[in-house]
């Protein structure tokens, strides 16, 4: 059963005007996030999502058909971000891929690696190249211990062998064009280090010890929701955690934050300014009469609209900021 944590933090809005900042609007659509379902070969202590091997919310064709039908009228959006669970365990990841990539979207696809190892799935490393997905790979830290704990045992021993593989499809390696970034999430209630600095110790570690190499490595601060927050009030960490991020928020990492500039599509076609608000069910601000994706016409009518915000905002403005493509600031 889920547990709510107590909301221990000021309104988010009042904090941007006393910092002499207006509400946040989208200002433009250049992403388009899509959750392909729930279902997952993993099961992490952090995951928002709630992810796991148990999950039956999935995607169906209907709703990725009409999805490619509004991309097709929204000339605006240039990156298609895939996400889950696992987005790889979707049967129809493969079409809608080729789709985006026929209509000459980047694609990215949000990777735990180890998917690749699921029964049926040993075909994606080719898949991935062939259609030049961009792969953002999870690899909270590069030791075993610390992998092992925060996304289960053996874990991190597939993910090394993964990567392998990736690299040796082309991956992240000198003159390719294939992209591969990783993903640190904090192991406790603590915000990220300096991503520059981290990054040179993975690429370091990771180079030294298996030869493996990658694009950047994202720096993204834990949402204090779902599974994360279950987790902080087991520690009791959960009101000093939100303090934490209240204390650190950093009025320059407001002006990117991701959801001014993409909207996020949930399993079931529902629209959400972000992943985060999608996992808590808090609907696109001011869409009322436009709340799904079969009430639109074309995605970019969601231009200029307000944005819903709540108190784990604060996680996407605290310290270097945090969104889906790393730190802001």
């Amino acid at each position: 059963m889920s547990v709510t944590a107590p909301i221990a933090a000021p309104d988010f809005d009042e904090v941007l005007g006393a910092n002499g900042l207006p509400e946040l609007r989208r200002q433009g659509l250049a992403t388009l996030q899509v959750n392909l379902g729930k279902l997952c070969n993993q099961a992490c202590h952090h995951c928002h999502v709630e992810a796991g091997p148990k999950r039956t919310e999935i995607m169906t064709r209907r709703t990725l058909e009409r999805l490619d039908e509004l991309v097709a009228a929204s000339p605006d959006i240039d990156v298609v971000d895939l996400t889950g669970g696992a987005p790889e365990l979707n049967p129809e990841f493969r079409w809608f891929v080729g789709r985006m990539r026929e209509r000459g979207h980047r694609v990215i696809a949000r990777c735990n690696l180890t998917v690749i190892f699921v029964e049926g799935q040993s075909d994606l490393p080719n898949f991935y190249s062939d259609q030049g997905v961009e792969l953002v790979c999870s690899l909270p830290c590069y030791t075993a211990e610390n992998v092992d704990q925060q996304r289960g045992k053996g874990v991190f021993q597939q993910s090394i062998d993964a990567l392998k593989i990736l690299n040796g499809k082309g991956y992240a390696m000198p003159g390719s064009s294939l992209s591969l970034d990783l993903v640190y999430n904090p192991g406790g209630a603590f915000l990220p280090p300096p991503q520059e600095e981290l990054e040179n110790k993975y690429r370091e570690e990771l180079r030294a010890l298996f030869g493996i190499e990658f694009g950047r490595l994202l720096t993204i601060t834990n949402m204090p929701i779902k599974r994360f927050a279950e987790q902080l009030q087991r520690w009791g960490d959960y009101q000093a955690y939100m303090e934490l991020l209240v204390n650190h928020f950093n009025p320059s990492a407001v002006e990117d934050v991701m959801c001014r500039s993409m909207v996020s599509v949930g399993w079931d076609g529902v629209l959400y300014d972000c992943d985060f608000n999608q996992m808590l069910e808090i609907g696109a601000a001011g869409l009322e009469d436009r709340s799904t994706i079969w009430d639109i016409e074309t995605f970019e009518d969601l231009v200029g609209s307000n944005i819903a915000t709540a108190p784990h905002c604060f996680g996407c403005t605290a310290g270097a900021g945090s969104s889906c493509g790393g730190a802001l600031a």
